[in-house]
């Protein structure tokens, strides 16, 4: 994240304690790769609607207001296994 934010990859070679350039660089590759991802979501009320994300392999994320969020993540545009 600190990098996204100042753009200065030593600066936050330095902040993460590394000697190496190339962690960093692993560090950084990574935090950009996960804001790439495209997720899936799904809404239960019940445990019934509950049920079928969790048999489809979706992540719990939250209960808000009674209503639990899943999410998976899309693999080229599609959410494999989920009816």
């Amino acid at each position: 994240m600190e990098y996204h934010r100042t753009r200065d990859i030593l600066h936050v070679m330095q902040m993460l304690g590394h000697r190496n350039i190339k962690n960093t660089l692993i560090y950084t590759q990574l935090i950009q790769h996960e804001e790439d991802d495209e997720y899936v979501c799904r809404a239960a009320t019940t445990v019934e609607q509950a049920s079928k994300p969790i048999e489809a392999r979706f992540e719990y994320v939250c209960d808000i207001n009674g209503v639990k969020l899943f999410k998976k993540k899309e693999v080229n545009g599609n959410c494999w296994g989920f009816i």
